[in-house]
């Protein structure tokens, strides 16, 4: 075939050859033959951001993005944006139940100065999931990690509250068992109205407050715990404040104040309350009575919360001194490949080699030796990278793949090297047609290698579940794919959240075309201008998990310790919390 050829992958050839329907693709799709293709995220591109000065320093340790699943209305990228923008310290973000946006919350504080914090809102008491109610049940404990370790302790206390729920959407948290992992690795926080604290004193006890606040002490430790103040103009803001901080006096634990923060700017208010309609799968008018009755929760400088809580002196800089305790860069809690079996005496990069050199003689009777400095420097690279377990682990995967009569191709970059030639994981001879191998691996740019591999999809499960029984379920694990709101789901659900009618909302859905459609005005259709206006707010927020249909994860150490484990809504199966680009 040759290079000019249209972009058709062989899946459509064959589709089309045998006369089976074809089914629908997205224009703007990658194009690979791999059933479990899709759209992958680029390297984040940080915008010009001008840091403002602040007299005061602040930390917001408390802001849920668009990854607690409709409960906040910015991306973690938005956030750390405006956290730049505003000259705070450090930003959390503290998801509901797991770590969902921490990827891209820290890839983007990489170009800022922001420093990172990583936490979460638990949901206990839960029983049943909780789309599709207007004031979602259970009690929230906020958690933060101290550091790496913190990290790894709260994303096992969530692997095991998740998995522990039996079904997707219903974590069950113990909270012996949290106060026994935490290790006094954690800063616990009072949190919100639902906290336990909060809404001791919503139910008018000051006395089941102080029961609530001492609770916690004796669990977590007077160390790690701090009662958290927040103001979003409400009129009972000012007497629970004060009731807080008299307690926190009473019982000997410091004052943090917070934004309790659902989006990075007052403008996305609307689009906060249209998500918070969509996940009660009702109209906002209908929601009006647990709506927030001011726009308050967005990120504000460190000076603009000085004067919101000057009643209590030090409260905010208390959180930036804090988060100079828990920052850390989630880099440092990368895991490594698993160890991997290999002859007496070998380690797996000199096992490697052998591998590769072993059939250079079959491959190439002769060999020039230009070729055999290139195979060499390949596998010098590999060597300085420390990636040689990576490949003797798909050359594994597919020989098991091969030994079953499975069919399976190595694909993409990976075709550029002749060390994965060699290993027979691609069919494409790198030398043979003098493939540039730095496109695949080169020891000037810092990632990782992307070797993949498509197996035949009426046997992949096959394979999955023999990864699953070589390394265990502990230290193997599949990849979420993150459904992001595309234009059709987008128009319907936020006119279910303006209030129109079933009829209207199938009918304005209808007129968006499937993918790649961009939501305008003046269009070829009848949808009001409203309505477009909020779909555009919701366009590529996160909307629910998925499984990607291939991908999976292999650790050194329990998976579930560098990412949330959940189940999937396909019984038997659990992903973890990040798609691939992420992970």
């Amino acid at each position: 075939m040759g290079f000019k050829n249209p972009p058709v992958s062989w899946n459509e050839i064959e589709r089309t050859l045998s006369g089976r329907r074809p089914t629908a693709r997205p224009a703007a799709a990658d194009g690979g033959d791999s059933p479990a293709w899709g759209r992958k995220r680029g390297a984040y591109e940080p915008p010009e951001i001008r840091r403002q000065k602040s007299s005061t320093r602040y930390a917001e340790l408390h802001a849920h993005s668009t990854f607690s699943f409709l409960d906040g209305a910015s991306s973690p990228e938005d956030l750390v944006e405006e956290a730049e923008r505003l000259g705070l310290e450090a930003l959390a973000i503290t998801d509901h139940d797991g770590f969902y946006g921490a990827v891209r919350a820290a890839e983007a504080a990489e170009h800022t100065s922001v420093k990172t914090v990583f936490g979460a809102e638990l949901s206990l008491d839960l029983t049943t999931p909780q789309k599709g109610h207007a004031d979602p049940e259970g009690q929230h404990l906020l958690v933060l990690a101290r550091g790496e370790d913190g990290y790894h302790r709260l994303s096992q206390a969530i692997t095991r509250a998740q998995l522990r729920g039996k079904e997707k959407g219903r974590p069950l948290y113990d909270l012996d068992d949290l106060a026994e992992t935490s290790g006094g690795q954690w800063a616990i926080l009072t949190g919100c109205r639902k906290g336990a604290v909060g809404r001791a004193l919503t139910g008018g006890s000051l006395s089941a407050a102080e029961r609530a606040l001492r609770d916690l002490v004796d669990r977590f430790g007077r160390d790690s715990v701090h009662v958290e103040l927040t103001h979003h103009g409400d009129p009972s803001d000012d007497p629970r404040n004060d009731a807080l901080a008299l307690l926190a006096e009473r019982i000997g634990v410091p004052l943090v104040a917070t934004g309790n923060v659902h989006y990075a700017r007052p403008e996305r208010l609307p689009i906060a309350q249209a998500v918070s309609a969509i996940r009660a799968t009702r109209s906002m008018d209908d929601l009006d009575g647990w709506l927030p009755a001011t726009g308050a929760a967005h990120l504000r400088s460190g000076d603009e919360m000085a004067r919101l809580f000057e009643r209590f002196p030090g409260a905010v800089e208390a959180s930036a001194r804090l988060a100079g305790e828990l920052a850390f860069p989630l880099r440092a809690a990368r895991p490594a490949l698993p160890k991997i079996s290999v002859p007496p005496g070998q380690t797996p990069m000199s096992y490697l080699r052998d591998l590769v050199w072993s059939t250079v003689p079959r491959q190439y009777p002769s060999l020039r030796d230009d070729d055999r400095e290139r195979i060499a420097h390949e596998l010098d690279v590999i060597e300085q990278k420390d990636f040689p377990g990576y490949f003797l682990i798909v050359r594994d995967i597919v020989n098991e793949a091969r030994r079953r009569g499975i069919l399976c191709q190595g694909r993409g970059s990976a075709a550029n090297s002749a060390v994965c030639y060699l290993l027979g994981i691609t069919a494409v001879d790198a030398i043979y047609y003098r493939l540039p191998f730095e496109r695949f691996l080169s020891a000037m740019r810092d990632e990782e290698p992307d070797i993949d591999v498509d197996f035949d999809s009426d046997r992949r499960e096959e394979i999955i579940q023999w990864v699953y029984e070589q390394h265990g379920r502990d230290r193997a694990a599949q990849v979420a794919n993150v459904i992001q709101y595309r234009p059709k789901n987008a128009v319907r659900d936020v006119a279910r959240a303006l209030g129109f009618s079933p009829g209207q909302q199938d009918a304005w859905s209808r007129q968006i075309e499937r993918w790649g459609a961009t939501i305008e005005s003046g269009g070829d259709h009848d949808i009001p201008d409203q309505v477009l206006e909020y779909a555009m707010g919701v366009m590529g927020a996160p909307r629910h998990l998925g499984i990607h249909s291939g991908g999976m994860v292999l650790t050194d150490r329990p998976v579930g310790e560098v990412v949330p484990i959940e189940h999937a809504r396909m019984p038997g199966r659990t992903v973890i919390q990040w798609d691939k680009d992420d992970a």
